[in-house]
């Protein structure tokens, strides 16, 4: 045990996406001491496909954080990218992931890109934490920040027919495994899903060259938003739009807390959902192909071709094959999958349909265990699964863990 550790244990961050940045920013800012570990915008570098551009606004793309100088605009004036500000203005992932990055270097020089293999109860009291590199310490407090890592949802028809998982060179995959789309070249694609992950993916790849299908259980389900300049006009500005829910879920989500569970998972389950960019529609339209209204009964796998079998609407019973069917059905919280965390510690957890419960500072019921992002969501609502969520999460979270 590193002789730093045992005279001042740290608050750990596992995660380096917006929301561990943005979380260990207050943090240290407040004079915590702060260990981060994680590759900095890793999932934004590696999951996230070549040439796709943000579905979310500038506005709504901004890490948060106590000091001044670090939003989107700062980062474009210094390095000279191009000037992200408007609503109109689209921000590809590449630049997106690189403000990140350059946030992180800004701010936590220290940071550590190493894995953290397990964390455990400490006998004494807070947690015990070992790494891949080797080094074994304590914590007063974690915080889990990691983010989509491990999470992507596959439809259980589609898990039936690959035992050994959904792979981006097997007949069956999940968006989230693919960063480079051009491989798809004169291949015929089914992608599954109907929300902007799918929709530009589809995309991505027919504008390779593909041959691309999008299937949809529900009728009606392909659709895309409007431009900034045909939304409401006496609706309440939000990140997200004009509309007076989405004003009070971005600037009220502390309400959320009180609705039953069934109200708040049924908020982020729905409320900005499946729906394509207003700026998708045009390269869409004509290039992709649509079959919606029909569910997945079952898969196979017929000499290395995925074969979907369909129902619903006329014809039910069809069949559709390809060269690969790509699953862009989103993710699904599940505190099961966060293997570092050890039995002691996830069996202390009180959980809703997988999802940690937390109290207003995002604490669970693990005391000094704390998540952000995508976790704390069937808490506060669907805000914590976009970036302009660090700025309600950040500051509550890093007053209540240092007052602990």
């Amino acid at each position: 045990m590193s002789t730093a550790s045992t005279t001042a244990r740290p608050v750990v961050v596992i995660g380096a996406g917006p929301y561990g940045l943005s979380a260990a920013a207050h943090l240290r800012a407040r004079g915590v001491p702060v260990r981060v570990f994680g590759s900095p915008m890793v999932s934004w570098r590696a999951h996230m496909p070549a040439g796709m551009i943000l579905k979310s606004t500038p506005v709504a793309s901004v890490i948060d954080a106590p000091q001044r100088g670090l939003g989107l605009l700062d980062f474009c004036a210094e390095t000279g990218a191009r000037r992200l500000e408007s609503e109109w203005d689209l921000i590809p992932v590449e630049d997106f992931a690189a403000y990140g990055q350059w946030f992180a270097a800004k701010l936590f020089p220290d940071l550590e890109q190493v894995g953290v293999v397990s964390v455990d109860r400490a006998r004494g009291g807070g947690f015990a934490l070992k790494l891949d590199s080797g080094e074994s310490f304590e914590a007063r407090a974690v915080v889990v920040a990691t983010g989509l890592s491990g999470l992507a949802r596959l439809p259980r028809e589609l898990a039936a027919a690959i035992p050994d998982g959904p792979s981006a060179s097997g007949p069956v995959s999940h968006a989230a495994q693919h960063r480079d789309l051009s491989g798809f070249a004169g291949r015929e694609v089914l992608v599954v899903g109907a929300g902007q992950s799918a929709l530009e993916n589809a995309v991505l790849m027919a504008e390779a060259g593909a041959s691309v299908r999008v299937v949809a259980r529900r009728a009606g389900a392909v659709g895309f938003g409007v431009p900034p300049d045909r939304q409401p006009r006496f609706s309440p500005d939000s990140p997200f739009g004009k509309a007076w829910s989405l004003y009070a879920l971005s600037y009220h989500a502390t309400h959320v807390r009180h609705l039953p569970p069934a109200a708040r998972h049924y908020l982020v389950r729905n409320v900005l959902g499946p729906l394509g960019a207003w700026w998708l529609r045009e390269r869409f339209t004509g290039r992709v192909a649509v079959t919606d209204g029909r569910r997945i009964v079952r898969a196979r796998v017929e000499s290395g071709r995925p074969v979907l079998t369909l129902s619903g609407g006329a014809g039910a019973g069809r069949e559709l094959a390809a060269d690969h069917v790509m699953a862009a059905t989103g993710y699904r919280m599940d505190v099961a999958a966060l293997s570092f965390l050890g039995d002691g510690v996830r069996t202390g957890l009180v959980v809703s349909r997988g999802a940690p419960v937390l109290d207003a500072g995002f604490q669970s019921a693990v005391r000094g265990l704390y998540f952000t992002g995508l976790p704390a969501a069937s808490s506060f609502g669907p805000l914590m699964r976009f970036v302009c969520g660090t700025r309600y999460a950040s500051p509550r979270l890093a007053a209540a863990l240092s007052r602990a």
